[in-house]
């Protein structure tokens, strides 16, 4: 053989080797982008637990979809349930198994739920409290969640074998019309006045201004060349219209997210619900039967509004950026460690009281024992995607984007749900629902904490050494 051709083949010979044991069974090029999809049904059966009753009725199936993404780093997966909150341990296996299943770590694995509320709650700790108790399966069920994530990290391993290449990144964003208001009506004196909720027939609720909320859906596509991959979609409400009798559904929010699928064939549309905490459709939504789908629709028009307005340039793995911040929360003073365990094991207490304790307690013991919880930032050219726990208020997510002006910020809640709401600090002294003891489980100054964070984590580097 020709020197010249010996040395060209011992090139190619090492530029292959070198790719294929990256960590993948797929070999990646380096500066290669790709993409793995999953879209799993996890419909739970019926009689058993979701949000407020049991499974009485299949309206819709519930689904856990998402993507990997391969790159010159470790790959990343965001994951999106269809359940009111997974937290605590529950959380914690979630980004375990999926890692292990996508070959990472679990610090580079998001996974937030939707927040339907006849949807399943996944947290294994509080389930084997409840289980101790002889009261398993009546709030949680631990086998229901095991087996989801059995079947989301199999989906995993089944995609890795066949990943899509990404050439162009899309990033769009439209409007949402007459869907988000703020639930917390504040009166002359400053604190709240009037809940709004999710559903309202009062004048007063209905005829009050939308308030602070984000009307802006965003939209993130993934293309391989003029075909499009995935499409992560992310806008803050509430999602659901009428809810709590066991009728197990995926809400207007998945109705829209549904439709979308429809309209494109072969591309998987995700949807992330972001800082929803005070944000519900209350103002626009009277809780009829026929309000589910027209704010369907709404939201279907935002999501299709922004796909057709996105801007598409060409994306490599030089363009991905992940960022993790370990984050320890501060613990509400009103957890009474031994007066929680004192509704638990009391028997005149009701299944819904005593798991709810046991829920508190969890979460107790875990922060002030220091548990930290992953707070990240996935960064694709101009676009930043924010992933925080709990149920965060919408001026949370405002505020990162005024903290990165020039990027397009996007921002996942309802990640680890143990902390419950996450409200600012002058909430806690407003009244109202989402900053009271039975819904808060972080102190006042969680703010400062997490607005710091999310400055680090958002920030241009070369303004955050500022």
């Amino acid at each position: 053989m020709p020197a010249y051709l010996s040395h060209r083949f011992l090139f190619l010979t090492l530029m292959f080797w070198g790719c294929l044991f990256d960590g993948h069974e797929h070999p990646l090029w380096a500066g290669n982008l790709e993409i793995v999809t999953f879209n799993e049904n996890i419909t739970p059966k019926l009689g058993m637990p979701v949000a407020y009753a049991p499974a009485r009725k299949i309206l819709t199936p519930l689904y856990a979809r998402g993507v990997v993404i391969l790159s010159d780093e470790k790959p990343v997966v965001l994951c999106a349930v269809d359940a009111i909150g997974i937290g605590n341990q529950g959380y914690d296996t979630w980004r375990e198994k999926l890692a292990e299943a996508a070959a990472t770590t679990p610090d580079r694995v998001a996974v937030h739920s939707l927040h339907q509320h006849d949807a399943p709650r996944i947290d294994f700790a509080t389930g084997k409290i409840m289980e101790d108790q002889g009261l398993g399966g009546k709030n949680y069920d631990n086998s229901y969640g095991r087996q989801c994530i059995t079947q989301v990290a199999n989906a995993i391993r089944s995609g890795l074998k066949n990943p899509q290449t990404v050439t162009h990144l899309g990033i769009g964003k439209a409007k949402v019309e007459q869907v988000a208001s703020n639930r917390r009506l504040l009166g002359a004196d400053g604190k709240v006045r009037l809940m709004r909720w999710s559903k309202s027939k009062s004048p007063d609720a209905i005829n009050a201004p939308e308030g602070v909320i984000d009307p802006w859906l965003k939209c993130l596509c993934f293309w391989n060349q003029d075909h499009p991959i995935a499409v992560l979609n992310y806008y803050a409400t509430h999602p659901q219209s009428y809810y709590g009798k066991g009728d197990v559904n995926y809400e207007f929010t998945g109705m829209a997210r549904e439709a979308r699928n429809e309209a494109l064939p072969g591309t998987l549309n995700i949807y992330f619900n972001g800082a929803a905490g005070n944000i519900a459709a209350g103002k626009y939504n009277d809780g009829s039967t026929k309000m589910r789908p027209l704010l369907a629709q709404r939201v279907e028009r935002g999501m299709e509004s922004a796909f057709k307005s996105q801007k598409k340039t060409p994306i490599s793995s030089a363009d991905l950026h992940w960022k993790t911040e370990m984050t320890a929360l501060p613990v509400a003073t009103h957890l009474d460690p031994e007066s929680l365990k004192a509704t638990i094991i009391d028997q005149k207490r009701t299944p819904k009281e005593r798991s709810t304790a046991a829920f508190r307690l969890v979460w107790y013991q875990r922060a002030s024992q220091g548990h930290q919880i992953p707070i990240t930032c996935l960064r694709l050219k101009s676009a930043s995607i924010l992933h925080l726990p709990g149920e965060l208020f919408i001026e949370y997510q405002l505020q990162a984007q005024k903290f990165a002006p020039k990027q397009t910020v996007c921002l996942a809640a309802y990640g680890d749900y143990g902390p419950g709401y996450i409200c600012t600090e002058i909430a806690y002294s407003q009244g109202g629902y989402e900053s009271s003891p039975r819904a808060s489980q972080v102190a006042p100054h969680v703010e400062s904490v997490l607005t710091e964070v999310i400055r680090r984590l958002v920030m241009p580097e070369e303004n955050s050494k500022k």
